[in-house]
Parts: C-alpha cells; sequence; structure tokens
C-alpha cells in the first residue's frame, strides 16, 4: 500500500514570509526542529501525531557480525 502525500497542508507563501519562517526556525534547538518536522510529516500523511503508526518489526531482520 503506498501512502499519499495530503498537499492541503501546505500553501504557497512569498519570499518575505519564506524568509520571516527561516528566521524563526533558526531560532530553535535542533531538538525542537526534528519534533516539529516528524509532527508534520505525521499530519501530510492523514496520520494523528497523538497515536503514530507503529513500526512493522517483521520486516527487519538483525544479525551478528562476524
Amino acid at each position: 500500500m503506498k501512502e499519499k502525500l495530503d498537499k492541503s497542508y501546505f500553501k504557497k507563501q512569498s519570499f518575505k514570509q519564506a524568509d520571516n519562517n527561516v528566521a524563526y526556525w533558526r531560532s530553535k534547538t535542533p531538538g525542537e526542529r526534528m519534533e516539529a518536522a516528524y509532527i508534520l510529516s505525521l499530519r501530510a500523511y492523514g496520520y494523528d501525531p497523538a497515536n503514530p503508526p507503529k513500526l512493522d518489526k517483521t520486516a527487519f531482520s538483525k544479525r551478528t557480525r562476524k
């Protein structure tokens, strides 16, 4: 099943508005920026940030290195 990006969460903006956004995000810590990016990506794909999808651990395997 391929997920589809919900484009209704994005809007066009002017260069001045975009420049203001850059200054705002540079004032945040890297941890705050990563958390915001995670929440925005969940919302863009239609997931609830309060109840994110679980990782399918059956798709991965682990092995020991020799």
